[in-house]
């Protein structure tokens, strides 16, 4: 792969002794005393070995990017006071901002694309493994926590830093092209933002609803949404990127290649390299969407039965629905003025034209849900994005879409499962059930079908295309407290999931990568393989497990970037010396 770049960096040979560099021994020694819990006795060593670490590292960053008049600004050990609050800015899941959580050994902050550069080449240098982190959502916490090994495990586990993009936010539409390009830091908000301001309203973008989750991490894992079904995944409408790899060169779609290009669009985030930026395909929208919310309340056995039918119904029609109508059902708890739980069951609509056209629509589909033109509210694509995201009432200002700090930060779980075909009504009202329960959450259904279901499996790594008619999230969320707090509600989403499983899809059961999930297994550091990963990797990814495991090969032998879910490495000479077509 060529290097699309000219830079200093191959001045200075890697993993050799230089005046003001760590040599690999000496690297190897400080590291291994990083690995520790910052917590423990040896906390004060820790720390020195970090601030020496942290020196090396400085030198090495004003080696590789001289344009850098003060490399302190971009590298950050525990032993400094600002870190902590560095590291905890942008961790959204609380379970993961706890002082047990191990930390990285640097924190690294960079604000061009020069010094993310800089910052992977010297993490490999001095024996780091890096992870990315754009927006911190990820449910695991994988992009900035490592997770203390397994008892048996026997493999060398080495330290890590993060790489954090934030600063990486810049967002520009070219609205003749439709086309916008887009930093890992930025927000889905910025982007929905940007593309409606600059074409006038006429644009708009195919990915997730809530609007504080970065552009880096959502499109590297899939990026599903209420347009998939018209537009397909947000990594479907990725048409170029610019990517740092492991030996901290900066290659466009071109200089990658084909395999790694396509690795990048879905094969999760945390494994090829840190993408620096994104070509996105914007997609045309109406002046005028409609939708609608429509509660059904469960207060008695009468309603109750009603609402399974009306369920049993829509599981029927919902994934072949016209591919501009969008209506997924949530079901959760609800308190009665006596203080006792019911369950409350939500239709939740976006349509692609206006609500006459939805409400006849919806009286062809699915009469059963009783739609009227009241139920229905017209409004602009970006606003019902707000809508989606929960602004049911009132009118808030799109420039509410630009609020980082949106989304409270708070403890929780999820989990994904799909189905391949409708639950019978015993499996739904035991659903209903399970939300009243001590402890417990919410289920979200949305149905696929249309654009998701016509593209190849192939087309892309996420690969619950045909056949797969419907993604199920269990997300249960808590205020803190206690472990048995924690592991009261853990066991309720945990259980669900569980019950599930007569009824999700098999042969692998599927997962989503954008909702990683290390209850389906993980990589142990030092003996990371694709054969211990198959399990896990083909309930992302099925067949395309593969093709992924070879292209890591080919871009990151050394496994520079690793996580408990990176991809691992698969030789073509492993298989029989077969190569994967691109």
């Amino acid at each position: 792969m060529a290097d699309t770049v000219a830079s200093p960096f191959w001045i200075i040979p890697h993993r050799t002794s230089e005046s003001g560099w760590v040599d690999s021994g000496t690297s190897l020694l400080l590291l291994l005393l990083l690995a520790a819990s910052p917590c423990s006795p040896l906390e004060q060593e820790h720390n020195a070995a970090g601030a020496t670490l942290r020196e090396s590292f400085l030198l090495c960053v004003a080696r590789v990017s001289p344009a850098t008049a003060d490399p302190s600004r971009i590298v950050h050990a525990p032993s400094e006071p600002s870190y902590p609050s560095l590291l905890n800015a942008t961790i959204q899941n609380l379970r993961f901002a706890s002082a047990r959580t191990p930390r990285p050994a640097l924190l690294l902050t960079p604000a061009t694309v020069a010094e993310a550069r800089a910052c992977v080449a010297c993490c490999r240098r001095h024996g780091l493994t890096v992870r990315a982190r754009s927006g911190g959502h990820y449910y695991e916490g994988l992009s900035y926590r490592s997770v203390p090994p397994r008892a048996a495990a026997t493999g060398a586990r080495r330290p890590f830093a993060v790489v954090d993009v934030a600063a990486l936010r810049d967002v520009r539409v070219d609205a003749a092209r439709r086309e916008a390009r887009v930093g890992p830091g930025a927000t889905l908000g910025e982007l929905y933002y940007a593309a409606a301001r600059e074409s006038g309203g006429a644009l708009g973008f195919p990915a997730g609803i809530c609007p504080t989750v970065c552009v880096g991490g959502h499109l590297s894992g899939g990026g599903f949404g209420p347009m998939m079904r018209r537009h397909g995944l947000a990594a479907d409408n990725v048409v170029g990127a610019e990517v740092v790899d492991a030996e901290g060169r900066l290659l466009d779609r071109a200089a990658m290649g084909e395999g790694l290009f396509w690795a990048l669009r879905g094969g999760g985030g945390g494994s090829f390299g840190v993408v620096v930026s994104w070509t996105v395909r914007l997609v045309p929208v109406p002046r005028v969407v409609s939708a609608f919310t429509v509660r059904r309340r469960l207060v008695d056995r009468r309603r109750t039965q009603s609402a399974l039918r009306l369920l049993a119904k829509w599981q029927r029609v919902a994934h072949a629905l016209p591919d501009d109508l969008f209506v997924k059902v949530a079901m959760e708890p609800e308190l009665d003025a006596a203080g006792e739980r019911h369950p409350l069951v939500v239709f939740k609509s976006l349509f692609l034209n206006n609500c006459n056209g939805m409400v006849a629509a919806m009286s062809a589909h699915l009469p059963e849900l009783g739609v009227t033109p009241g139920d229905c509210r017209d409004m602009s694509w970006i606003r019902s994005m707000l809508y989606f995201y929960g602004y049911t009432d009132g009118e808030p200002a799109a420039e509410v879409l630009l609020d980082r700090s949106l989304q409270p930060k708070q403890y929780y779980k999820v989990k994904l499962d799909y189905l391949t075909s409708p639950m019978p009504a015993a499996g739904l009202a035991e659903l209903l059930d399970r939300i009243v329960e001590d402890g417990g959450g919410s289920i979200d259904i949305d149905p696929q079908g249309g654009a998701m279901g016509a593209t190849p499996e192939s087309a892309t790594p996420y690969a619950h295309r045909r056949g797969y008619l419907y993604n199920v999230q269990y997300f249960v969320k808590w205020g803190g407290g206690a472990e048995e707090e924690e592991g009261r509600h853990l066991g309720w989403v945990r259980g669900v999931h569980g019950f599930m499983a007569a009824y999700a899809s098999s042969g692998p059961r599927a997962a989503y990568v954008n909702f990683r999930e290390l209850d389906l297994g993980q990589n142990v550091e030092g003996e990371t393989s694709y054969e211990a990963a198959r399990g896990w990797g083909e309930m992302y990814f099925r067949g395309n497990f593969r093709r992924l495991a070879m292209v890591k090969a080919e871009v990151d032998p050394e496994q520079v970037f690793w996580s408990e879910q990176s991809i691992p490495p698969l030789v073509a000479a492993d298989v029989g010396g077969e190569r994967q077509s691109e």
